[in-house]
């Protein structure tokens, strides 16, 4: 199975991303299909291969990324400890992912320290910068919010 290697892999230990990639399921979701909700058991780990898949928090399922570049990882809470996912995903269009049990990467990246070392870095590298992303759309949405308010005169959040 291939991948475009992404952050995440690359660099790695060819052994260590061969073990790594064979272990996974590949699996092709519809349009629509929720692969997990905020506050499920964060059981699976998800890397992109091909599609577009939307992370979303809140009841209102504010979207706080768009996974849609292959390579992509997903689904990281458990394997930082999390017990329950902290947003939802939902397939925008039909997406093809590679999926790994928690435990597995758990137990590739014990057996291999170096390596699962250099894993766990790159993961910390991605969510710190989604985490940058989601600091831009949320001053994106309110200068957005103050720009209606100035513009019309009336507060938004009293409504």
């Amino acid at each position: 199975m291939y991948i475009k290697q992404s952050d995440l892999l690359w660099g790695l230990d060819s052994n260590f991303i061969k073990e790594f990639i064979e272990s996974a399921m590949k699996q092709t979701y519809p349009k629509g299909f929720q692969l997990f909700n905020a506050g499920d058991s964060a059981d699976l780990f998800y890397i992109m291969i091909k599609g577009r898949v939307r992370l979303s928090i809140g009841e209102q399922n504010k979207t706080t990324y768009i996974v849609e570049h292959a390579g992509e990882a997903f689904g990281w809470s458990g394997l930082v400890g999390m017990p329950k996912y902290s947003a939802s995903a939902e397939c925008d269009e039909e997406s093809m992912v590679m999926v790994f049990a928690k435990e597995f990467v758990q137990d590739v990246t014990d057996a291999d320290p170096v390596n699962g070392m250099r894993f766990y870095r790159r993961l910390a590298r991605m969510l710190g910068n989604r985490l940058i992303h989601s600091y831009y759309l949320e001053t994106d949405d309110m200068a957005d919010q103050l720009q209606q308010t100035l513009e019309t005169g009336k507060n938004l959040e009293s409504h």
